[in-house]
């Protein structure tokens, strides 16, 4: 039902931003009758009446305007910079009457209680009475350090032999827990704490102190990989590392499908 009425929500946001049926039906391309006719058929869908319309101008009834409130989002650091913030930008450079708040956070929110529109994470992590979007790939993690690292400790050849090297840890904000390495191997799945010198909370600094020689870091493989391939990390564990659920995008089930959140879902639904 979302795709088949995106071209009616497309028009209703070309009307809202021109604030004039002849205008919006000049950029879609349509006749100015076409473009009366297929808002009508939205506000019968909807049993709203969301265009204020005068000899003179067109309005935004208040449900009109209700439909273009801020989105309101939160994510985790590795979706919000790969997935959800290059979509994003590319749908507000087309739609500009759209405002979207992404909030970046690894507390796990309850987005019912905290008023948030939808959430991003891993597929496998999220509550059954949600709708679920995929928005990525299956995803893998990697295990990586600097060249100067491993020429000074040698390659671990297991998540065992992490035990003995330096790693750079990460606290999560949702229990105050160190984040324990989650590994997995042809059906084996094996959990690790490590130790080292850094505790961080963020992945920017994981990357920086792996990059600086610090330690070894986990992380997102797509994350590391630029470093990687030019040679400014090395990786390592490469065959304990399976594919995992990629990221979904998370809403309440009982939500009401605005135009601009349609929008939105239909900008990060992952295509194959």
């Amino acid at each position: 039902m979302l795709r088949e009425n995106t071209n009616d929500l497309l028009a209703f946001m070309a009307v809202a931003r021109e604030r004039s049926f002849t205008r919006a039906a000049a950029k879609l391309g349509v006749s100015r009758s076409a473009l009366s006719h297929t808002i009508r058929n939205l506000e019968e869908r909807l049993g709203l009446r969301l265009l204020a319309r005068t000899t003179r101008s067109v309005g935004l009834t208040e449900a009109g305007a209700r439909l273009l409130d801020t989105i309101r989002l939160t994510a985790t650091e590795h979706p919000t910079y790969t997935i959800l913030w290059p979509r994003v930008s590319e749908l507000l450079r087309q739609y500009p009457d759209i405002k979207v708040e992404i909030v970046v956070d690894y507390g796990l929110r309850d987005i019912v209680v905290e008023r948030f529109d939808a959430g991003v994470r891993v597929g496998e992590s999220i509550a059954r009475d949600m709708i679920v979007v995929p928005i990525s790939p299956a995803l893998r993690s990697a295990v990586v350090c600097s060249p100067a690292y491993l020429a000074r400790h040698g390659v671990p050849a297991t998540p065992q032999d992490l035990t003995t090297h330096a790693c750079i840890n990460m606290r999560l904000p949702t229990h105050d827990t160190i984040f324990e390495w989650e590994f997995e191997k042809r059906g084996q799945s094996l959990n690790m704490r490590v130790d080292g010198p850094a505790v961080v909370n963020t992945l920017a600094l994981r990357l920086n102190a792996a990059l600086d020689g610090v330690g070894l870091a986990y992380m997102p493989e797509d994350y590391a990989m630029p470093h990687i391939e030019a040679g400014r990390l090395v990786r390592v564990l490469e065959d304990w590392c399976d594919p995992y659920p990629g990221c979904h995008l998370f809403y309440p089930s009982r939500r009401q499908m605005t135009p601009a959140f349609a929008l939105l879902v239909e900008a990060l639904r992952y295509r194959a």
